[in-house]
């Protein structure tokens, strides 16, 4: 490597934790722009779908369980996605859509099967649960969670285990298609209108059990509705495309990261102050891609910016 190309990768490395390349990517135009965007995407499609291969071979092909299992992994915040996807595991899909029409019992086999009622203080409703909870796990022997399992600090309420799994339970009764439904969404609207989902009567005055609030209505927000758009709706739509060989399921998932706002959190703000911000989902779940594959590993000589910048150097120096 010539001396001028070894100086700008030190150069990218020794920048690459406070995101040194923002400002020449914010200087780009559109189409060179949506040329890096898309080498990152396929770039962090090809590891999620990873994941989904895994989730389908434990789920034995059946796509419907494969679904459920990101959607309860997708649901949790960071902290709680392997203790949510551990609940996935314990009560299968097969036996929610048994009991689907009785919403409640639903939502007996998740609080029971978590572990998370032993929490909290009691009353009509969480007996009622517990109660219905006994009955369904000597029915279809489920063996419940220790709630140590679960991460409750420093959760924002909208965001508590709890309240996630009443929602869950909720989103699972509404109909038996939801995998189908998923595969459809085209738009923001659509994956707001599927997921954002209200939890049953009893909390609206309630955050916790046992405790009653101000009544509010608890919903998954548009912000939750759309991560769960990136994380689980367009992944598993480019997962099936990929596995049935359907392009056009394929070219809807990249279609709806460009629909959906993009992510706000602390690597995006980073980006802005490095000079870009994303435009869509497609473009900030890029950046995440840059940020955490890249960067983070000072692999600037194999990232699609730094290959990018190097062959403008090779060439000046020509």
């Amino acid at each position: 490597m010539a001396d001028a190309a070894v100086h700008t990768v030190e150069r990218l490395q020794a920048g690459a934790g406070a995101y040194a390349c923002g400002g020449y990517l914010g200087g780009l135009n559109t189409l060179q722009r949506t040329e890096i965007c898309t080498s990152l995407i396929f770039d962090r499609l090809s590891r999620k779908m990873r994941l989904v291969e895994t989730l389908r071979r434990e789920a034995e092909d059946n796509w419907n369980q494969t679904f459920y299992l990101l959607y309860f992994r997708t649901l949790g915040d960071r902290r709680n996605q392997e203790a949510c996807l551990e609940l996935a595991r314990r009560v299968p899909y097969r036996i929610v859509l048994r009991e689907r029409l009785a919403p409640h019992a639903v939502e007996a086999m998740l609080f029971g099967a978590s572990g998370l009622l032993e929490l909290y203080r009691n009353d009509t409703y969480t007996l009622d649960l517990k109660r219905g909870f006994e009955y369904l796990a000597a029915k279809y022997g489920i063996e419940p969670m220790e709630a140590s399992a679960w991460t409750l600090t420093e959760i924002r309420p909208a965001n508590h285990p709890v309240l996630r799994l009443a929602q869950a339970a909720e989103f699972f009764t509404q109909d038996e298609f939801v995998m189908e439904r998923a595969m459809a969404c085209r738009t923001e609207e659509e994956v707001r209108k599927l997921f954002c989902i209200e939890a049953s009567p009893y909390w609206r005055t309630h955050h916790i059990p046992g405790a009653e609030s101000d009544e509010s209505p608890k919903r998954i927000g548009a912000f939750k509705a759309n991560i769960i758009g990136i994380n689980l709706v367009a992944v598993l739509q480019f997962a099936y495309g990929s596995y049935t060989a359907n392009e056009r399921l394929r070219d809807s998932a990249l279609t709806l990261m460009e629909r959906l706002p993009a992510e706000d959190n602390r690597y995006m703000r980073d980006w802005k102050a490095a000079g870009i911000g994303p435009r869509n989902a497609f473009e900030s779940q890029a950046l995440l891609q840059l940020a955490t594959e890249y960067c983070a590993e000072r692999r600037c000589a194999e990232c699609p910016v730094g290959r990018r910048i190097l062959r403008q150097t090779v060439v000046a120096e020509d």
